[in-house]
């Protein structure tokens, strides 16, 4: 335990690292302060009730925003939309040629696609906050008291509010990832979800006093815990390796001798996106029959796609093993590869170069896949078998224990300790992992 504090300790003797984490922390902080600002007309303590006590898909969005959506505060949409136009834009590149042109440009290339996607993300949050409207709208009529007014104004303040809280959440996030360590977006989403921990642990405590949660329940959801965690860091992290051989080089006088590297696949290529993708997709159904005045259409989402229902734990279980694969074919090009090695003179061991070594490398990319996309299926129904097989009732509590969260948290904690090392290491300190101590040895 010495070695990680240790290790902190080393981050704040850097002037230049203690500013950026100080810098970030405080960016966090004011994008906490700016979940609890209230949008015009909305009785936020009135919605947060209702939200409560409706669950399933209401308690799942409001995890990503940090409770400003139980609330219908001006960050009530979150970061969402800006990652939903991400993922788009970043499979975009790969089906549109003038994309692919941009994207093969470099850094200019980049700041016009990151442009688009800021006007995607626009687009996004104008649909949503009219939804979103309309949501609140019928809420009132069921609930009167959570809206003070209703009509086209209300509509109005919704879209600027939701999208303009959206546009500060965006530009947080881009301060961080340049004046901060990095990854802004994703300690955003990161922040949103360790936000809700308190509440979910006060519940839990509340539920044991009140005998609602045997100790042995506990004990088993502990255990799920440990082990979901453990799965993720291992998935995380998890690579197949696959040898490749480089012949001599001559440099001037000097000969290099062959040398054998390793080409890391990784078992996870595709991170949490595929979740979030059969989230949003099956989120679509719900928002309908929630706006929807159609009864036909309320009692189809109810009787076959209900939440947490076998239906819908089907689709997304086969939603996201498609993402996964989708995805990985979109950003892994094994020909791509396999032409880059040839022309260095790269072989794989026992493969023949060329088309033979490109159809090696699909092949296994394919099984690494396999593997990733079903450890994500399994995460991401594990709160549905807390739910329904511990009898655990309370999806606050839940949504902690497997799924998109759990998985963010996760990747984004490996990722933040990473920039940090790598700050660390460059000045010869030590880092979170043994490799800093054989580096400072060296020195």
């Amino acid at each position: 335990m010495a070695h990680p504090v240790e290790a902190f300790r080393n981050a704040f003797k850097i002037p230049e690292l203690r500013q950026r984490i100080v810098f970030t922390l405080i960016m966090l902080a004011v994008y906490r302060l700016g979940a609890h600002v209230p949008t015009p007309g909305v009785n936020g303590i009135a919605l947060a009730q209702v939200v409560k006590g409706a669950g399933g898909l209401l308690t799942f969005y409001d995890l990503f925003s940090g409770g400003a959506f139980a609330r219908a505060t001006v960050f009530a949409l979150g970061i969402m939309p800006y990652i939903t136009a991400s993922i788009i834009f970043s499979m975009l590149v790969h089906v549109i040629p003038a994309l692919e042109r941009l994207a093969k440009e470099g850094q200019e290339g980049q700041k016009k696609i990151t442009e688009y996607t800021r006007y995607a993300t626009m687009l996004l949050c104008v649909i949503q906050s009219i939804g979103t409207a309309i949501y609140l709208e019928k809420l009132n009529l069921d609930s009167p008291g959570i809206l003070t007014y209703t009509g086209p104004l209300f509509y109005l303040m919704c879209i600027i509010s939701f999208t303009t809280g959206t546009a500060f959440i965006m530009w947080l996030g881009e301060q961080i990832s340049e004046y901060g360590i990095g990854n802004g977006i994703s300690l955003i989403i990161f922040t949103s979800i360790v936000s809700r921990m308190p509440t979910a642990f006060q519940r839990l405590v509340r539920m044991i006093a009140s005998k609602d949660l045997s100790v042995f329940q506990f004990g088993i959801l502990a255990g799920l815990l440990v082990c979901v965690v453990a799965g993720a860091i291992l998935v995380t992290t998890g690579q197949r390796r696959v040898p490749v051989q480089y012949p001599r080089q001559v440099k001037g006088r000097r000969v290099a001798g062959s040398s054998r590297n390793y080409l890391p696949l990784r078992v996870n290529q595709a991170g949490v996106i595929p979740i979030i993708f059969a989230s949003s997709i099956l989120m679509l159904p719900e928002m309908l029959a929630r706006v929807s005045t159609i009864d036909v259409v309320l009692n189809f989402v109810q009787e076959h796609l209900r939440w947490n229902g076998p239906m819908y734990n089907l689709c997304t279980a086969l939603l996201i093993v498609f993402f996964s694969y989708f995805y990985t074919s979109m950003i892994f090009n094994p020909v791509e590869i396999a032409d880059n090695m040839k022309k260095y003179g790269g072989v794989i061991v026992g493969v023949r170069p060329g088309k033979a070594t490109a159809e090696y490398l699909h092949r296994v990319m394919n099984r690494v896949t396999l593997v990733g996309s079903a450890f994500l299926a399994a995460v991401a129904l594990l709160p549905s078998f807390v739910f329904t097989g511990l009898g655990v009732y309370d999806w606050g509590i839940v949504s902690f224990f497997g799924g998109t969260s759990l998985l963010i948290l996760v990747g984004v904690a490996l990722d933040t300790i990473r920039q940090i090392e790598q700050h660390l290491i460059m000045r010869h300190y030590d880092g979170f992992s043994p490799r800093g101590r054989r580096l400072r040895g060296r020195r």
